[in-house]
């Protein structure tokens, strides 16, 4: 203390002067010392440096005196562990960024090894699984009903039709009757149609229309004059031209008035099941359309 006294009776200030006025006084005293730098020569530069180490002793206090006064306030709370408060405090303003990334890259680690181990159980399941028997793709106008089971509710309700068989896979493509809002669910209906193999498709009217011109589906007129010729009723047999067919064939079963729409636990208007050109498993698709034929209304 004694040499912060003489700090600011060097400076020709009372002791703890404002800091303005010691910064003022400082920028006095700096125009006089160059004033007299002529004339005094080295005298007046040694004399300069005695004031400018006063005057930078005082500044450190001044910040010295706020820093304790912001540590008061900040950890003064903590009594006895303020000390170790205020090191944490400087540790994670300092490292903060440091420790979140090391926190976000194991996060990330730690979900890619459960993601991993997921991955793998889940191929584990699906290998012991017994092989698909028939791929359904609905597409249209069809939401899961609120009430349907949670675990695999069309899979469960197309093998209770059909207890012979071991497996059914299927997927629903929703895409509204609207047009107005049909064109973000009409892009993923393009997509999965390019992409997913089904061996039916069962569809609503319009998405038939949609699907059929584009040579997707299997012709059916050899079926409808042959085995599901005695199961059909008055316009059951859904035809259309395709873009590179001019002429009318059958490419869909209308099933709406049969069991299936009351198996299937979907909201849905209408129900037309086409075959895929592609099928791996066409003598089950017509199987498939044949079973439910027998139960038309």
């Amino acid at each position: 203390m004694d040499e912060l006294k003489q700090a600011y009776e060097l400076m020709g200030l009372p002791e703890f002067a404002a800091k303005d006025d010691v910064e003022k006084r400082y920028t006095t005293l700096m125009r006089q010392a160059r004033s007299r730098s002529k004339e005094q020569g080295q005298d007046a530069e040694e004399s300069f440096a005695k004031i400018t180490k006063a005057y930078r002793l005082i500044l450190e206090y001044e910040d010295r005196k706020l820093t304790d006064a912001f540590n008061e306030q900040e950890y003064g709370k903590y009594k006895k562990m303020a000390g170790q408060a205020q090191k944490m405090d400087h540790f994670w303003r300092y490292y903060k960024f440091h420790t979140l990334g090391a926190i976000a890259a194991v996060a990330l680690i730690i979900y890619g090894i459960i993601s991993f181990m997921d991955y793998r159980a889940e191929q584990e399941r699906l290998a012991n699984l017994p092989p698909v028997d028939l791929n359904v793709s609905f597409m249209g106008n069809y939401m899961l009903m609120e009430d349907a089971p949670k675990d695999e509710p069309i899979e469960k309700a197309l093998l209770t039709a059909f207890p012979e068989w071991k497996r059914f896979a299927s997927m629903v493509t929703f895409v509204p009757a609207d047009e107005a809002n049909q064109y973000a669910y009409m892009q993923k209906a393009v997509l999965i149609l390019a992409t997913e193999h089904p061996d039916v498709y069962i569809m609503d009217r319009n998405i038939f229309q949609w699907v059929g011109v584009q040579g997707v589906l299997m012709n059916l007129d050899s079926d409808v004059e042959g085995d599901f010729k005695p199961l059909l009723k008055e316009g059951v047999a859904m035809k259309l031209k395709t873009d590179e067919d001019t002429e009318e064939h059958v490419y869909g079963i209308d099933l709406t008035n049969t069991a299936l729409a009351d198996d299937v636990p979907l909201y849905k208007e209408n129900m037309i099941v086409g075959i895929r050109v592609d099928s791996k498993n066409p003598d089950k698709a017509r199987e498939f359309i044949k079973k439910y034929l027998t139960t038309l209304k």
